[in-house]
């Protein structure tokens, strides 16, 4: 693998004006198949998590309460539970969202849309069935230049270049990670996503119907602070940001992963997509020789910092590789 563009001031500590480009494929597929061969006993933690329905279902009705519950308070309040309460749920929920973007709470596909549309609900904007087909593709075709849309575009990365630009970057990361695919791969909606817009719609104009605007405020105030400079958003850096040139993906092992549907299990998560993250744990106890000498994280908050105060890491520290002939015959048919 290599480094277009500066890479050798990138060796005297200054930001790179290209990505890391890989010339092999992405290393979860062979590493899966790697360790099916030598622990065939794996395939017993795939399937969905029982507890999935009741979890989110009590993070989503304990969020609208209290929504409902502010919606007299101040100004000063709403915002300071929505940064240092309703983020952790508002996230936990997106992240539900993407444990059921792989069927993990039913075996039916159908109901796994249905409950993410539920999850979505305290979220505030309609984000469930658009999130799951791009992250599927990120899943597929990690690294894959156009394809994956996980990865900042190069008008994000040439914009973000210091600490200043990084930290307003990080703020409002949640909008760049659902406009950048928008712009760079738009996928026309279809039934499903309408139906997604029509409930949360039909959800938000109640709340402020009956219960004002600051109800309705409270959640997108939530999701908007959960998902910048927070704790919990520390997984959109930690995941595939390349602080190692040797590594592409990299897992968290913190006390967050009980409120974050252990998607810091990342590389576990990656070699094996149908592993619920309330078993992921089980997957690195059976094979820990795969994951040990892997880098990893203990602290999110850490990795803000590092990614925010380092001058040689930036939008550009992420792997890509070229697009496979059968991967260029999906773009031009899309």
């Amino acid at each position: 693998m290599g480094r277009g563009g500066s890479a050798a001031d990138a060796g005297e500590g200054v930001m790179a004006t290209d990505f890391f480009w890989s010339y092999t494929d992405e290393p979860h597929a062979s590493r899966r198949k790697e360790i099916l061969a030598r622990y065939p006993q794996i395939r017993q933690l795939f399937g969905p998590d029982p507890l999935a329905f009741l979890k989110i279902s009590a993070v989503v009705l304990l969020q609208l309460w209290t929504a409902i519950y502010l919606h007299n308070a101040s100004w000063v309040k709403i915002l300071t539970v929505a940064y240092f309460f309703g983020s952790f749920l508002n996230h936990n929920l997106f992240l539900a969202i993407h444990e059921l973007s792989h069927n993990l709470a039913f075996s039916i596909p159908s109901h796994n849309r249905w409950l993410g549309i539920f999850a979505n609900l305290p979220i505030g904007v309609p984000m469930s069935i658009t999130f799951q087909k791009y992250h599927l593709e990120h899943h597929r075709y990690q690294g894959v230049d156009g394809m994956d849309m996980d990865i900042p575009s190069r008008v994000e990365a040439l914009a973000v270049t210091n600490a200043i630009t990084k930290s307003i970057w990080v703020i409002f990361q949640l909008f760049f990670y659902a406009l950048r695919p928008v712009f760079l791969k738009p996928k026309p909606p279809g039934l499903w996503e309408f139906t997604n817009l029509i409930i949360q719609l039909s959800l938000d104009a109640s709340l402020a119907y009956f219960w004002g605007w600051k109800s309705l405020a409270y959640l997108i105030l939530a999701t908007f602070v959960g998902g910048g400079m927070h704790p919990m958003a520390g997984h959109f850096i930690s995941e595939h940001y390349v602080f190692n040139p040797d590594q592409e993906t990299y897992s968290y092992y913190g006390p967050l992963n009980l409120m974050t549907w252990s998607v810091g299990y990342h590389n576990e998560h990656h070699d094996f997509p149908r592993i619920p993250g309330s078993r992921l744990y089980k997957l690195k106890e059976i094979a820990p020789e795969y994951y040990d000498n892997l880098k990893s994280y203990k602290s999110w908050s850490q990795v803000i910092f590092m990614y925010t105060m380092d001058h040689t890491i930036g939008p550009f520290s992420r792997m890509k590789r070229k697009a496979s002939k059968g991967t260029e015959t999906i773009k031009k048919e899309e």
